[in-house]
């Protein structure tokens, strides 16, 4: 997949300015394109469980009501009808789980999610989505399709830098067999419904489809889990034979290994590489070499702290590898903040696209963390404050993208 070389803005709709999908949304896309933006990426558009967790929604289908500007237009049975019609595969399972009055809502939100995109799109801003790898435990497709997961186990990460006992997730693990044998019909369905809805999307746990951290369901943490084999790539080229190219960015962080990245590779996908974690010995940067042009470079991401919140906390080694790669830039801090030296220093980079919080544009602390991961509540609640994105904060940051060479053609 050929990427323009762009840039874009990571914020989930639950943070703008009362959440929905209504006129702050539009505004902020006026925004994106005001600052010369070429993208907006969100987190997964599913109902999201108590917490407010969107990676745990209850359909890996249907979008959100709660995201709704008018959750109470008037939809016909028609429409209704005609929905049903062109979402076969899962329409009538999530129905049946959600209760009277699902369906028109997802009536409600292709209208709505439609008419933003469109409005996008004539401005040059595209979208951006996110496809978790796991489905919520007894949610719709836990329901609908029980035979195609494995009883008994759960999802989770072994030990990692965000948690000594690993995470222990909790969703129902995938039967890879059961899923072979229907052509991998289920993930075909799914991908063609996330095309629905974005341009692009990032998966979620690449290295899940490699090997996968397998947790027996009586364990209180991911500690002792054991690795088991992924289907690989003959899941990706179902999707492709039926569906096309692949627009898929790899979120390919964590435990790495060689047959991972082999398998990214294979398929053309870009990968990642995040800021927060290139400066934990000198030359982080540079190692990465001439690959830096197949990855999608971000500051940090939604499972990251802000970074102004990591320059607080960083480690010596970290602020000085930090502003080494900052000076080999022509990036000098004496002249602005960290922050955004280093959001220009992610703009600079050779990835063809690089993707910035919000939250870091906006130079906010560790109060606008948007998720901690390891941690069961206070998570997913930040919000955008009204008159924050300004005109000014827009031509610093089409500023930015112009030097880099970003800027839309």
């Amino acid at each position: 997949m050929n990427l323009a070389r762009s840039s874009g803005i990571l914020l989930h709709p639950t943070s703008l300015p009362h959440g929905r999908l209504g006129a702050e949304a539009y505004r902020f896309v006026d925004w994106l394109a005001k600052a010369g933006q070429s993208w907006w990426q969100v987190l997964p558009l599913g109902p999201p469980d108590e917490s407010g967790s969107p990676y745990r929604a209850a359909s890996a289908f249907a979008g959100w009501p709660g995201l709704l500007a008018h959750p109470r237009a008037k939809v016909t049975a028609e429409q209704v009808e005609d929905f049903v019609a062109r979402h076969p595969y899962w329409a009538g399972s999530w129905g049946a789980y959600a209760g009277p009055g699902a369906l028109a809502d997802q009536v409600r939100f292709e209208r709505e999610w439609a008419a933003l995109r469109a409005y996008a799109a004539e401005r040059g801003v595209r979208l951006v989505g996110d496809l978790p790898i796991y489905v919520a435990p007894g949610g719709a497709d836990h329901r609908a399709w029980p035979e195609l997961f494995k009883p008994g186990l759960v999802s989770g990460v072994p030990p990692d830098l965000f948690t000594s006992t690993g995470q222990l997730w909790g969703n129902p693990l995938y039967d890879w067999g059961a899923m072979r044998a229907t052509g991998y019909r289920w993930w075909v369905e799914r991908f063609r419904r996330t095309f629905e809805l974005v341009d692009l999307t990032r998966v979620d746990h690449f290295r899940g489809f490699v090997a996968y951290w397998s947790v027996s369901a009586r364990m209180r943490t991911a500690r002792r889990g054991v690795w088991r084999r992924g289907p690989g790539r003959p899941l990706f080229d179902a999707v492709r034979a039926s569906l096309g190219e692949l627009r898929v960015i790899a979120e390919d962080l964590g435990v790495i290994t060689p047959p991972v990245e082999r398998l990214r590779d294979e398929l053309g996908l870009p990968g990642m590489l995040v800021l927060q974690f290139a400066f934990g010995r000198p030359g982080g940067l540079e190692r990465l070499g001439p690959e830096l042009s197949n990855r999608v470079v971000y500051t940090g991401t939604h499972d990251n702290d802000t970074t102004a919140g990591w320059w607080a906390s960083a480690s010596r080694e970290e602020r000085r590898n930090a502003r080494q790669a900052l000076h080999d830039r022509g990036i000098e801090l004496h002249s602005e903040p960290p922050y955004w030296a280093l959001v220009r220093l992610a703009l600079s980079l050779r990835g063809s696209l690089a993707i910035v919080p919000l939250q870091d544009v906006l130079g906010l602390g560790s109060e606008a963390r948007m998720n901690t991961p390891g941690r069961g509540s206070g998570n997913w609640g930040w919000q955008l404050r009204g008159g924050e994105l300004t005109g000014e904060l827009a031509a610093r940051l089409q500023e930015a993208t112009a030097t880099a060479g970003r800027l839309a053609r």
